[in-house]
Order: structure tokens, then C-alpha cells, then sequence
């Protein structure tokens, strides 16, 4: 394989050019449509001289629609019928703006859309006012990106690592565009693993979606991976993306790869689902951490008001500064209902296992997760992963066709210490997972046994009873305050909750554990409510003793010792 860091730098090079006239922020937005452009250029050499000859035959028929015919001229789902090429533009400096125009029109409908969707036409403007238009035509003439020299996969990682710098450069969040390689294929390994007998059948046919599909990256690990199990196996995929110059690259890479690009779709999938309606074999995503919902706000409250369970939000709603469970709700209405149903993998941060108490949307969104058996596992990564943050993240693995020994339960895989450190850290990504470590939490994932890195549990083991505790009013003289019926009434002041797990009795948990402290106290049954939250680091804690006094006097001992020694040999 190529270095693809190494030829992406080479690539980004260009942007010498711009410099000064140029902000260094806007910079993609002439290497990230020019990159397409040569590999598209590049692809289409050989079969063009066939293109242009039909072309010139087709013009004397009657047919409107010529697209089809010239794709399968191709071999591919697009094709380009201007008689320009980036060889014949440079050899024509003079001509440039008009015949580039003219080689970007030529293209057919679908990958024209994705050249638009970077507002090139304003570029090429830019660069004939600065006198750069041909300087960067040339170099990118000079860049060989032929598909004998870089495989799709190979150019998927270069697009990638275009698009970070641009994310980087822009101050904008690199993460939020892609996630790091490793990081899918374990995704994609974890959702596939189980269906190998399904997927190794004799022209089998399946689909995926990305609901945050970025530059494409978890699509094409997906068809790769599903293509190095069975050769004879298509993967179709789909995918929204909010981001347009993502959207654009993730567009040209199912051209290169001969997916259908208008499968993926532009545009917030929250507020405007561009695959409505569809259902799905698998779901693999990536979607922001964190991010608020505001903007979609509207939207998503009335379909929640509106629909309820026949919408895709019925749930519940999260706090408005954190999406990612609206994200989950929306791939389980993906899901298929027949006799294979979906699966579902998805990133999260820590905050869906456990942020919002008893009866919160983040609460109720889990309890309907849980209960209606969808959450087969969560998989606890490795912290610095990701480029754009360092904190703790985690795989949730969903479906709605659990095997039989999975029925009723979740497994917690703990795998944040199955990582190796990076020789050079890529922003705040400074770890990486190994192969062998995918492998491995792949295997701890598919064996299904408890084990110092698994645990296995009920679903109700998650769950909770909220409940409140009242004690009695007292007026000024210390007597007990009663309402018309004589029954004692509450101290707002006073009252307290506890959390009381499914798993016990709530009487005998108040019995045991309040009232031998507080004799006078009651349960408000009519306010008690059922929880779900995932303590994922209580599950795994490991009690580790204090050190002893002794071995801590030796340590600071042998510090001094080292402390004096030091002195002694500058003064000597």
C-alpha cells in the first residue's frame, strides 16, 4: 500500500501556491474539488476516446437521454463527454477558464452535482483574477492519481486525510468529518461477525447506512470487508451527510467504486431524512459527540408530538445540548421487522449511558432501548482515539433479532486497555488499536462468556426504581401537621430519593435501608418512576489496596537520598 499521509501532503503542496492570496482556512476548497476532478480524469483516460466516439455517433439520433448509454461505454455509473482533459487544458493556458468550464460541464449529471456542491464555479473565478488558474491546473495535471498506480481504497484514505487537514486548518473538528480507520474496521467486525453464514452465500445482496456518513469511511471499510469474506457478495450502501464538501468527496468515492452516489444524500437527517422510508440490513455510524440540536428543534419536537411511536422519536427526547440518542432512535426506524431484521453499531461518548435520572428523555429513550431487548452489547474503547477529542467512547451493538443466547441479556466488553501508542500523535489522537487487539475484542464480543474483560447481564440488572421519600410536616410546637383525611402531610423540605434497583423489592429495600434511620418516613408511590443507566465503570472497578506507610517512608527515603546526592556533586 501506498503512504497515503505522505501522498496527501504532496497533494495539500499545492496550496503554496495559494498562499497570500489565499486564506489558509479556504484553502480545500480548491484542492478538495480539484483532487476529485484529476481522479475522475485519471479513471476515465482509458475509455474516453470510446466515450467521445458514441458521443459523436449519438448526436445524430433521436435519443435524449444518452447518460446510460455512455456509462455503460464506461463500464462505470458516470462518464465525461467533453473533448477536454487536464493534458489538453494545460496545453492550452490561454483558453483556460472557458475550457475547464466546458471539461466540468461534460461530466454526467450525478458527478457533475458533486463539483457543484463545492461551488467550484467561484474558484475558478478566484484563480484567474490571482493569475493561479493555470499554476494549479498544471500541478494537479502533474499528479498521477490512475487507478493501475492508486487502488479506491487507497484514494478513499488520501480523500480523508485531505479533508482532516482542511477540518484542521479551518479550525472546524476533524472528528466530526471521519473516524480513524482502526476504529471501523472493529465496528465493522463487530457488526458482521455474527452473520457469516448469511453473508458467505452465493450472490448475496445486503445494504448499510450511515446516518453521519462523512467522507464515506465506514461504507468502504464495510464493502471491503465484506468483499475480503465473500467476493461474490454486494454490499449497496447509503448514507446522509450534513457537511458538503464531505458529502461531495463521499460521492466521488461511490462513483470511483461503482456504488450508486445518489444513495447518498445531502442535508441534516434529524430535521429532513433523505432516506425516508428505506429500511436497512445494517446501520454503522459515527455521529458527532455532544452536539446540540437546536437548529432541528422544531422539527424534531413535532414529530415526536405528532407521531409518537409511528415517528422516530416516540421514545422520548434528549437535553437539547446532546443529539446522539436521537441519532440512536433514528437507526432503530431503520430497522428491518422480517425474519433477519438489523443490526446496529454505533460511537458514543460516555453521556448516553447515563446522563438524566428517572423519567428524563435520556432515561426513557434506554428503558425503551433495553426493555423491548434491542441492546445486544457496548464495547468500552481505549481514550485518545479519536482526532478530535481524548475522552472515553464506546460501541453499542443493537439488533432486533438477538440469538437465543443473547435474549434478555447485554454483555459489557471492556477494551480501553487494548491499545498501542502512536510514534507520532495525530491532533489528540495519540493511541491506536493493533490488528491482533481487533481480533481480539472481536473474539471476547463473538465467545459471549464472562471473563475479566466481559461481563454478562440481565436487562433489568440496568434498571431502577426512583423513589420518593417523605417525611412528616411539623408546625411550630413539633406536632405533625395533617391534612382533612388525617393523613400526615410532606416536608418539601424533607424529602429525599432513592434509587432502588429492579432486581430487589422496593418494601423490603425502604425496610432495610431508611427506615432504621429515619422511622417517621413513607414511600409517595404516585411519584415513583423506573430508570435505566449504565455505571460502566462500576461494573469493572478493581479494588486496589493503599500502599503501606513503610513503603511509602522508602520511597521518600530513597528520593532524599537522590536529592542530596545531586547537591552534593554540584557543590563538589
Amino acid at each position: 500500500m501506498i503512504n497515503f499521509r505522505e501522498y496527501a501532503n504532496f497533494i495539500w503542496s499545492v496550496a503554496d501556491l495559494l498562499r497570500g492570496d489565499y486564506k489558509q482556512a479556504d484553502y480545500g476548497k480548491v484542492i478538495l474539488p480539484l483532487t476529485i476532478l484529476r481522479r475522475l480524469d485519471c479513471v476515465l483516460e482509458k475509455t474516453k476516446p470510446n466515450v467521445l466516439s458514441k458521443y459523436e455517433m449519438l448526436k445524430n439520433t433521436s435519443i435524449q437521454n444518452v447518460d446510460p448509454i455512455l456509462n455503460a461505454e464506461v463500464g462505470l455509473s458516470f462518464h465525461n463527454r467533453s473533448k477536454f482533459d487536464f493534458d489538453k487544458l494545460v496545453a492550452d493556458p490561454n483558453n483556460l477558464a472557458a475550457n475547464l468550464r466546458n471539461y466540468i460541464n461534460g461530466f454526467s449529471d450525478s458527478s457533475r452535482e458533486i463539483i457543484e456542491y463545492f461551488k467550484f464555479e467561484d474558484q475558478i473565478n478566484r484563480l484567474e483574477d490571482a493569475d493561479l488558474l493555470f499554476l494549479v491546473i498544471k500541478r494537479f495535471q502533474e499528479i498521477d492519481l490512475h487507478p493501475s498506480k492508486i487502488s479506491s481504497m487507497e484514494m478513499g484514505y488520501i480523500f480523508e486525510e485531505l479533508i482532516r487537514k482542511f477540518a484542521e486548518i479551518s479550525n472546524e473538528t476533524a472528528g466530526e468529518h471521519f473516524t480513524p480507520r482502526e476504529v471501523i474496521r472493529l465496528m465493522v467486525n463487530l457488526l458482521f461477525l455474527n452473520d457469516r453464514d448469511i453473508l458467505t452465500q452465493e450472490g448475496i445482496v445486503k445494504t448499510l447506512y450511515d446516518v453521519c456518513a462523512g467522507t464515506g469511511g465506514m461504507l468502504s471499510v464495510a464493502e471491503e470487508y465484506l468483499k475480503e469474506l465473500n467476493p461474490k457478495a454486494r454490499l449497496e450502501v447509503f448514507g446522509q451527510e450534513l457537511n458538503p464538501e464531505s458529502y461531495a468527496i463521499c460521492r466521488a468515492d461511490m462513483l470511483i467504486k461503482g456504488q450508486n452516489p445518489t444513495n447518498i444524500k445531502l442535508g441534516n437527517s434529524l430535521s429532513n431524512d433523505g432516506l425516508e422510508n428505506h429500511k436497512f440490513d445494517y446501520c454503522l455510524t459515527n455521529p458527532p459527540f455532544g452536539v446540540e440540536w437546536k437548529k432541528a428543534e422544531k422539527q424534531i419536537k413535532d414529530e415526536h408530538q405528532k407521531k409518537g411511536f409511528g415517528g422516530r422519536f416516540g421514545a422520548g427526547l434528549p437535553r437539547i445540548s446532546d443529539g446522539s440518542l436521537l441519532f440512536l432512535q433514528h437507526l432503530v426506524s431503520k430497522m428491518k421487522q422480517n425474519d433477519e431484521g438489523s443490526r446496529i453499531g454505533i460511537v458514543f461518548n460516555g453521556s448516553p449511558l447515563f446522563s438524566g435520572g428517572a423519567g428524563s428523555g435520556e432515561s426513557e429513550i434506554r428503558k425503551w432501548i433495553i426493555e423491548n431487548d434491542l441492546l445486544e452489547a457496548i464495547i468500552a474503547l481505549p481514550d485518545q482515539l479519536f482526532y478530535n477529542t481524548g475522552i472515553s467512547t464506546y460501541i453499542w451493538m443493537l439488533t432486533n433479532r438477538k440469538s437465543k443466547e443473547r435474549k434478555g441479556k447485554v454483555q459489557l466488553v471492556n477494551a480501553v486497555s487494548f491499545y498501542q501508542k502512536m510514534s507520532k500523535s495525530l491532533g489528540n489522537k495519540r493511541n491506536e488499536i493493533s490488528p491482533k487487539q481487533i481480533e481480539e475484542i472481536t473474539q471476547m464480543y463473538g465467545d459471549f462468556k464472562p471473563g475479566e474483560h466481559s461481563k454478562l447481564f440481565n436487562n433489568e440488572d440496568f434498571g431502577y426504581s426512583r423513589i420518593t421519600i417523605e417525611r412528616p410536616l411539623l408546625d411550630e410546637k413539633g406536632k405533625m401537621v395533617t391534612d382533612k383525611k388525617g393523613n400526615p402531610k410532606p416536608d418539601a423540605s424533607l424529602r429525599d430519593n432513592e434509587n432502588v434497583p429492579l432486581t430487589e423489592d422496593i418494601e423490603e429495600y425502604f425496610e432495610r435501608e431508611v427506615l432504621p434511620h429515619v422511622p417517621d418516613a413513607w414511600i409517595d408511590h404516585d411519584k415513583t418512576k423506573v430508570g435505566y443507566e449504565i455505571n460502566f465503570t462500576k461494573y469493572f472497578y478493581q479494588y486496589k489496596p493503599l500502599r503501606s506507610l513503610e513503603e511509602i517512608r522508602a520511597d521518600i527515603m530513597k528520593l532524599e537520598e537522590e536529592v542530596f546526592n545531586e547537591v552534593a556533586s554540584v557543590i563538589s
